[in-house]
């Protein structure tokens, strides 16, 4: 988060900061965690984590995702394997022991907090998985992807699939068959191979 104003931010304190939130978050759930509890545990001011963040959504969302590496998976030349790579990321982004405890809460805050919403767009869109847009145009160029596919709809399948599983599944049951059947659906459709589309 940048500062533009006043003193340089202590980078000593973000960290603290993020860390006793994530310490927080896994010990006492997302309901009970409290900016004062994370300042107090970081060793620090109400006032200066206000500083650098809006409130307790904002700080968990970074302390969540802060090592998070959300760039496209690099190109295979098969444009399977690199889906099945994307989608196998999302899943583990999605299932981390932060991410289980802060995803429904951030999403719920997400839904009044306009700014918030942006922050987490920015994260899971299409610019936030960079060199994802260049991978996709090459497999059009290949004919291995209908030109008129939007990459944000390919995230959103594949990021709305990983959340609702996580649902129902339990975040342990995002496995690597579920990853392999997932791609396959994304790559071909859920008719069988030998039956044409109908209009």
């Amino acid at each position: 988060m940048n500062n533009p104003i006043g003193r340089p931010r202590d980078a000593r304190i973000d960290g603290a900061v993020l860390d006793a939130a994530a310490e927080l978050l896994m010990e006492v759930g997302y309901a009970e965690v409290t900016v004062a509890a994370i300042a107090d545990r970081a060793g620090t001011s109400r006032p200066a984590v206000y500083r650098r963040w809006p409130g307790k959504a904002h700080l968990i969302h970074e302390a969540t995702f802060r090592d998070s590496v959300t760039t496209a998976p690099p190109r295979t030349g098969s444009f399977a394997e690199d889906l099945r790579e994307l989608v196998r990321r999302i899943a583990e982004l999605l299932t981390t022991p932060l991410a289980r405890i802060a995803v429904p809460g951030l999403i719920a805050e997400a839904a009044t907090d306009p700014v918030l919403h942006r922050r987490i767009l920015e994260r899971f869109s299409a610019e936030g998985w960079r060199g994802l847009d260049a991978g996709l145009a090459a497999a059009v160029e290949s004919g291995e992807l209908d030109a008129d596919i939007d990459t944000i709809v390919i995230l959103e399948m594949i990021i709305g699939a990983a959340l609702a599983a996580t649902l129902i599944r339990g975040p342990d049951g995002l496995t690597a068959d579920w990853v392999d059947e997932t791609t396959r659906i994304l790559l071909n459709g859920v008719r069988p191979a030998d039956r044409p589309a109908t209009s």
